[in-house]
């Protein structure tokens, strides 16, 4: 088959479809990827040995737009449709894959109007406006919050799996802002560090680039040896290493620490879209295998009273909620649709 995967603008889209595409590849398929000019798709796919072809089309986000500012963004949009059906057409595509996100939606609207089946492969619980729209023309749709002919597991590296165990205590925590930090988490775990060190707790904590040195002057100043990151590409090395998590809920790091049977306490970003990271969260915490608290008073303790209770039976019913080659099972059920 050739295979066109479609959307991004974060690193959260990007991650799918490149698990995706490493997917099909593996098992013969041949692969492109069209993105938008805007975001970050150019910088993850522009020197991409993954894909044979990498189209970046002039694209921005519709829904956070104004007056004319909306019409200018839909008018891209109909001009990088254009373009996406002479690419669909030039790669004669038997499918196209989309992950959602404002770069989707050329290819996945041209996939319709030149008859290509299109599979959606939704990441969040709340499902995102362009893969609502485009859910009931798609000849598949993917979702590891839903049950049924729809459910999946979340594609995540198989490292996360391989290093994967049961945590008894807590030696180490680990605090995830994500690739851009979040200050509210990093404002938390600064309060709480002396705690921590009392109780004989290691701090690892990724807290973004912009927030590195004010941090690490923070610990220094409280005398605590922590291991603090801007930013860094290992982070299923710390996870191994780490027995409990703070970490804000997007979808991939939540399935990440899922894969790997850390116990989280997890604070949505609140201004989410439609908040879905507190509703990712939800889903962990319906399965009794986590915390979940908003941004706001009474968290430290409340985040001490999770560190301090007993995490073997949520680290343990971690492993019932994700199962390892979530990317090959997708692709896999797109070959029997096609």
């Amino acid at each position: 088959m050739k295979i066109i995967f479609t959307g991004g603008g974060t690193g959260g889209h990007l991650v799918i479809a490149l698990s995706l595409a490493e997917a099909a590849k593996e098992r013969g398929h041949r692969v492109m990827f069209i993105g938008s000019t805007s975001g970050q798709d150019r910088q993850w796919f522009s020197e991409s040995t993954v894909f044979e072809e990498t189209h970046f089309l002039e694209t921005t986000g519709v829904v956070n737009k104004k007056g004319l500012g909306k019409f200018g963004a839909l008018w891209k949009i109909f001009k990088a449709l254009i373009a996406s059906r002479g690419l669909i057409g030039d790669f004669q595509a038997d499918a196209v894959v989309s992950v959602g996100g404002f770069s989707a939606a050329p290819a996945a609207l041209a996939s319709l109007t030149t008859s290509i089946p299109l599979y959606i492969h939704e990441q969040n619980a709340v499902t995102g406006t362009l893969n609502r729209l485009l859910r009931s023309h798609a000849k598949g749709f993917f979702s590891s919050y839903e049950s049924g002919e729809n459910h999946c597991d979340y594609p995540v590296n198989s490292g996360y799996f391989e290093n994967a165990r049961i945590r008894h205590s807590v030696q180490t925590v680990i605090f995830l802002g994500g690739s851009q930090g979040a200050k509210y988490i990093n404002d938390l775990a600064l309060e709480i560090a002396p705690w921590l060190r009392e109780k004989g707790i290691h701090i690892i904590h990724q807290c973004g680039l912009k927030e590195e040195e004010r941090v690490k002057a923070a610990y220094r100043e409280r005398g605590i040896d922590a291991e603090v990151y801007g930013f860094t590409t290992e982070i299923g090395e710390l996870c191994r290493r780490s027995d409990f998590a703070v970490s804000r809920s997007g979808a991939s790091t939540l399935w990440e620490l899922c894969a790997a049977q850390i116990p989280t306490f997890f604070i949505p970003y609140p201004h989410a879209a439609a908040d879905h990271q507190f509703h990712n969260a939800q889903y962990v915490l319906q399965h009794d295998c986590g915390w979940c608290e908003r941004q706001g008073e009474g968290v430290l303790e409340k985040l001490k009273t999770a560190i301090t209770s007993d995490i073997t039976p949520k680290s343990e019913r971690l492993a019932e909620l994700i199962r390892p080659l979530g990317a090959k099972h997708i692709i896999e059920k797109i070959e029997q649709q096609a």
